[in-house]
C-alpha cells in the first residue's frame, strides 16, 4: 500500500483538456539574476528526496509491520513515523514554494511542483494537531480490526463469518443479522471521525486547499473542481449500463423475495451477495443468468490439484514473466505474508508495499484463499508489485503510479486475461466453455466492475461532502444513505439513525485510504486492457483477448510502468493507450454481450429508481 508522499499537480482544465503537459510559469526576473535560486533549488530538491525516501521507507514499514502484526507497540512506532515523515512534507512544502516561477530544468521543476502538491491525507502543520489526528486515526483503524476478529467481546462474529454469511445465505433473517453486526461496530467511533474530520480539513487549509475533499481531488494533475466535472462525466458515461443491470437484477431478487423487494425503488441492501452492494455476482444464482453446462470452475480445480496460498503467487508471478517482466526477489518471498498466523492480530485486507524497491524490497500482504476470487486479486496486487518494481530506477520523488488510479488499474487489467485461453495455457482446464457460459461469465464480471463504479461514487461523493460540510456532522448517515440511494439505488434494510455511523465500517473511510482511485482504475483497467491486446496483434472480441506470453504487449507495458510519476500522467497513459484521456467506450465495448442480453431481459419493465 503506497503512501503516497508527494502528487502531481498542474495546469488549468482547459490545458488538460487538452491534453497538454505541465508547464511552469516563466520566471518575472532575469535568468541570470536567477541563477543563484537555479543552484540552490536543485541542491534542494536533492536533499528533499533523500529526507523523504528514508522517512517514507521507515513508514511504509512500520505499516505493514503493524499491519502482519497488531499491538500498541507497533501501532505506536506507526504513529512516530507518521508524524516524522508529516513534519518533514510541511517543512518542505514550505522552503519549495521559493522556487514557485523560477526557471529550472524540467526534471527539478517537475520536482518543486511535487513538493508543493497537497498531501491527500492532511495532516495539519502544528504538530501537536498533526499527532492527535495520527492518534484519532490508530483509534479507527483499531476499531475496525478489533471488529474484525472479535477482540475483546464475547458477543460479536468475525467479520470473515458475517462477510460469508451475507455471501452465501439466502434467509433474509440471517442477511439482516449479520449486516446490522457488521454496520453497528463504527457506532462508537462516529465522534472519533468527526474529530479528525476537522483536523484534515485544517490541514488541507495549511495546504492552501478548500478543505480534505479538495486535497484528494488534487491529486490528478489538474485543479480539484475540474477532476470532480471528470469524474461526474465518466460516471454518466457508465450509469446507463449500471441501471440496465440493476432493473433486472431487482425483477430477479422481488421474483424470489417477494414483497421485501420492490418492483420500483431502491434495492434492500442487504441481499446483494455482499456487505456494502459493492460486488454482486455472490448472488448471482438468484439472477436468472443463462444456463451454462459444466462451467469452467476454477475453484474446484484449484482445491483438487492441492494449490497452496504459495502455488497461487507463483501462479500469478508466471503472468508477469510470460510478458518479460523478472522474477520476484527473494525479499518477498521471505518477508511478505500469505497466510494468517494464529496469536497474530493481523489486517487480512490484500495490500502491496513498497518497503524499498529501490532494493529490491517488495512486499504483499494477504491472507490467502484456494479460489478463483483469490486468483484474480493476486493478479492485481502483483499488478502493484511489479510497477514498484518497474520505476525503482525513478529518483525517489519519481517513484510512484502515474496517478493514483494507474496503480490499482495495472492489475485489474492483467486480470481481465484470465480467460479461458488462459486457464487452458497453465494446465487448469482442456474446456472450452459454450457461447452461454462465455456470456454467464460476463454478466458474473459485470456483476462485479458496474456496482464497484457506483460504489466508489457514494464513497466518494460523501467523503467530499462531509469534508466540505455540506453533510454535516449530525447528518452522517442520513447522508451516507443519500448517496446510496442516489447512486447505487440501494436502501438500508432496517431503519437507522444519526446514532449509527454506517459508513465508518468501510474499510476505505476507516482506514482514511482514497477512493477514487478504484472508479478510475475500473475504467481505465480496459482501455489499457484494449491497447495491450491490439499491442498482442488481438483482433478478436475484447474479451475473449489474453495477453498471457506476449512480449509486444509486456513490453508496451514495462515502458509505461518505469516512467512512474516522471511525466503527467496523460503523457504516461498515451504512451500505453495512444490517448490522453480516459474513457468509458472500452468498458462498454468489452461488455457489449451483457449489454444486449440485459435489453432482451428487461423488456416491459419500468426501470429506475
Amino acid at each position: 500500500m503506497k503512501s503516497t508522499l508527494v502528487r502531481v499537480f498542474c495546469g488549468s482544465a482547459i490545458l488538460w483538456a487538452l491534453g497538454m503537459g505541465c508547464s511552469h510559469s516563466p520566471a518575472q526576473t532575469s535568468p541570470h539574476s536567477q541563477a543563484p535560486l537555479r543552484s540552490e533549488a536543485v541542491a534542494f530538491v536533492a536533499r528533499a528526496e533523500t529526507q523523504l525516501d528514508v522517512l517514507d521507507r521507515r513508514a511504509e514499514l512500520a505499516e505493514f509491520t503493524n499491519g502482519v502484526d497488531g499491538s500498541p507497540e507497533h501501532e505506536k512506532a506507526l504513529e512516530e513515523a507518521k508524524l516524522n515523515l508529516s513534519r518533514a512534507r510541511v517543512a518542505l512544502w514550505k522552503e519549495a514554494a521559493r522556487y514557485e516561477g523560477v526557471q529550472l530544468p524540467p526534471d527539478v521543476a517537475r520536482k518543486v511542483r511535487l513538493l508543493r502538491v497537497p498531501d491527500a491525507v492532511p495532516s495539519p502543520f502544528d504538530e501537536k494537531a498533526a499527532a492527535e489526528l495520527f492518534s484519532l486515526q490508530t483509534v479507527l483503524t483499531r476499531n475496525y480490526t478489533d471488529a474484525q476478529d472479535c477482540v475483546k467481546r464475547t458477543d460479536c462474529r468475525p467479520k470473515a463469518r458475517l462477510y460469508d454469511i451475507i455471501k452465501q445465505s439466502r434467509v433474509p433473517a440471517e442477511l439482516l443479522s449479520a449486516w446490522k453486526e457488521w454496520h453497528d461496530a463504527a457506532a462508537p467511533v462516529r465522534t472519533t471521525f468527526a474529530k479528525s474530520v476537522k483536523l484534515l480539513d485544517s490541514g488541507a487549509r495549511d495546504f492552501r486547499q478548500p478543505d480534505a475533499g479538495a486535497a484528494l481531488r488534487s491529486q490528478y494533475e489538474m485543479p480539484a473542481d475540474a477532476f470532480a466535472a471528470e469524474y461526474e462525466r465518466l460516471w454518466n458515461q457508465m450509469r446507463p449500463l449500471y441501471e440496465a443491470l440493476h432493473c433486472h437484477v431487482r425483477a430477479q431478487l422481488h421474483e424470489h423475495y417477494g414483497d421485501l423487494v420492490p418492483e420500483r425503488g431502491p434495492i434492500p441492501a442487504h441481499l446483494l451477495g455482499n456487505m456494502w452492494g459493492q460486488y454482486w455476482e455472490d448472488a448471482d444464482d438468484l439472477f436468472g443468468l443463462p444456463n451454462a453446462a459444466a462451467p469452467i470452475n476454477v475453484t474446484q480445480i484449484l482445491k483438487e490439484k492441492k494449490t497452496t496460498s504459495v502455488d497461487m503467487v507463483r501462479m500469478s508471478e508466471s503472468f508477469f514473466r510470460s510478458l518479460g517482466f523478472p522474477q520476484l526477489p527473494n525479499t518477498f518471498w521471505k518477508e511478505s505474508l500469505f497466510e494468517a498466523v494464529k496469536g497474530r492480530n493481523i489486517d487480512c485486507h490484500e495490500s502491496a508495499w513498497p518497503i524499498d524497491p529501490a532494493n529490491s524490497d517488495v512486499r504483499l500482504k494477504m491472507c490467502v484463499e484456494i479460489d478463483e476470487d483469490n486468483l484474480r486479486t493476486l493478479h492485481h496486487e502483483l499488478g502493484h508489485v511489479y510497477y514498484y518494481l518497474s520505476y525503482a530506477k525513478q529518483p525517489p520523488l519519481f517513484r510512484d503510479g502515474a496517478n493514483p488510479g494507474f496503480h490499482e488499474a495495472i492489475g485489474d487489467a492483467v486480470a481481465l486475461s484470465i480467460t479461458p485461453s488462459y486457464l487452458k495455457a497453465i494446465g487448469l482446464t482442456n474446456e472450452a466453455p459454450s457461447a452461454e457460459s462465455e456470456l454467464r461469465y460476463l454478466i458474473r464480471l459485470a456483476l462485479d466492475k458496474l456496482p464497484t463504479l457506483a460504489t466508489a461514487v457514494v464513497v466518494d461523493k460523501w467523503r467530499w461532502n462531509v469534508y466540505s460540510g455540506k453533510i454535516p456532522t449530525d447528518r452522517y448517515n442520513a447522508g451516507w444513505w443519500d448517496q446510496v440511494g442516489k447512486y447505487q439505488g440501494l436502501a438500508a434494510p432496517m431503519p437507522r439513525s444519526e446514532r449509527d455511523f454506517d459508513a465508518g465500517m468501510f474499510y476505505h473511510i476507516s482506514y482514511g485510504v482514497p477512493y477514487d482511485r478504484y472508479f478510475i482504475a475500473t475504467l481505465l483497467q480496459f482501455d489499457i486492457h484494449r491497447a495491450l491486446c491490439r499491442a498482442a496483434g488481438y483482433a478478436g472480441d475484447l474479451y475473449h483477448c489474453s495477453i498471457y506470453g506476449s512480449r509486444a504487449a509486456g513490453d508496451r507495458l514495462q515502458k509505461a510502468l518505469a516512467l512512474g510519476a516522471s511525466v503527467p500522467w496523460p503523457e504516461a497513459l498515451e504512451q500505453l493507450t495512444g490517448s490522453r484521456q480516459i474513457d468509458g467506450s472500452a468498458m462498454l465495448e468489452y461488455f457489449a454481450p451483457v449489454s444486449a442480453w440485459l435489453a432482451k431481459q428487461n423488456e416491459g419493465r419500468q426501470c429506475g429508481w
